[in-house]
């Protein structure tokens, strides 16, 4: 029942007294949300108020993944805010469909939308299926709200009905949550990621979208298992088929760079030189460390953590380098007496095989003067160890 109403609420809004509405709530600020509301319940029914303020809360929320001129323009539901992907994500994606000569994909749980706007953007023909009913008409409102009909067809259906055999290519991103928050089993996908497995393997082409925690033996052999992060956070994992089977890649947005494994043996262990690389979240999810500690001439600080030590600096996309200062066996009185010696009243706190939280350590220096610097705390051939430094310039002399 509520659904019905739902849709009937959405449909609303898409008429031109809801679009003015929504026009009106652009820059709304929520905290105001209750005097706002009564305000606007004078000139116009309760409900169609109610639906535009959460759908203009929905729009706001969703600036950070579509960006300001498209999040403004599209529809969402809350679940769809959650779930899709991000713009940055999707392009590339759809780049890569592109690349591979993909002309038409049947995108099967295609939510509100997100990826089949950016594959209908780089010219790809989209079937976009979704089974619940207000999902798939704010699916339908989002590729008319930007242009896009053409080239996509909204299906309210159950993916497990769609013939795919016309199409270049299959998309899959299965919901990976339940009724309680995220699910980790891919089995427990809605569909199972079995499922998915199975309509990809019967495509020229596809990508299957998964969490980027799984583990790499559950990818099947012949998938190229990609992982993905934007700014530096890890977005997603996608299973590719019809590419390279077997590969492993991590691929860094916005730059694009990627890194493709060559299944090297783990790094050596050495002791910590002048340079200290962090490598990108989708790199060590790849793990594709190894990849990176050749390229950099370095080794590792410890058997069992991601940081790469180098006596020279190397400039790569795939880590951060910082200039190590000193190396301290962890110690919390040497960190505060060293930090009021060098005035750091800035303090980065970075943390990989360490159980102490870095809100402590702030809490307990209690950092003060002009300089700044950034501790790792981690460990260094197994012994518990401090290690201080900062941000390396590009270009030393």
């Amino acid at each position: 029942m509520g659904r019905v109403t739902d849709l009937a609420a959405f449909t609303a809004l898409l008429a031109p007294e809801g679009q003015t509405l929504l026009a009106a709530l652009r820059d709304y600020d929520p905290t105001q949300e209750l005097a706002v509301a009564s305000r606007l319940r004078r000139e116009h029914p309760a409900e169609l108020v109610s639906a535009a303020l959460g759908q203009a809360r929905l729009r706001q929320r969703a600036v950070a993944k579509f960006g300001a001129e498209d999040a403004y323009r599209m529809y969402f539901t809350p679940n769809g805010v959650e779930q899709s992907t991000r713009a940055t994500v999707g392009a590339y994606r759809a780049e890569r469909f592109r690349e591979l000569g993909v002309r038409s994909v049947a995108d099967l749980c295609g939510g509100i939308g997100g990826d089949a706007l950016a594959f209908a953007r780089a010219g790809i023909a989209v079937l976009a299926v979704d089974r619940d009913p207000l999902t798939a008409e704010v699916a339908r409102a989002n590729a008319e709200a930007l242009g896009l009909t053409e080239l996509i067809e909204v299906r309210c259906a159950d993916v497990t009905e769609i013939d795919t055999s016309p199409y270049d290519a299959v998309f899959v991103d299965p919901a990976r949550r339940g009724g309680r928050g995220r699910i980790f089993d891919p089995e427990a996908y809605s569909p199972p990621l079995s499922w998915a497995v199975e309509a990809a393997r019967k495509a020229p082409h596809a990508a299957l979208k998964i969490a980027p925690g799984i583990p790499h033996e559950a990818v099947p052999a012949e998938a190229e298992a990609e992982w993905i992060s934007d700014g530096g956070d890890v977005k997603e994992a996608v299973l590719w088929f019809g590419t390279s089977p077997g590969a492993r890649r991590a691929t860094l947005l916005p730059s694009g760079a990627s890194l493709t494994g060559r299944g090297l043996p783990d790094p050596d262990v050495r002791p910590v030189g002048r340079f200290l690389y962090e490598p990108d979240g989708a790199v060590i999810r790849a793990h594709l460390v190894a990849e990176v500690a050749e390229e950099l001439s370095g080794g590792l600080i410890d058997e069992t953590i991601a940081y790469v030590t180098a006596d020279a600096l190397t400039p790569t996309p795939f880590a951060t380098a910082y200039e190590i200062t000193d190396e301290l066996p962890f110690n919390l009185k040497k960190l505060k007496a060293l930090l009021r010696e060098r005035e750091v009243g800035t303090l980065t706190v970075k943390k990989r095989g360490s159980a102490v939280e870095p809100e402590e350590i702030r809490r307990r220096v209690k950092p003060k003067g002009p300089n700044a610097a950034t501790v790792f705390l981690t460990r260094v051939a197994g012994a518990p160890t401090m290690l201080i430094g900062r941000p390396a310039a590009a270009h030393h002399g």
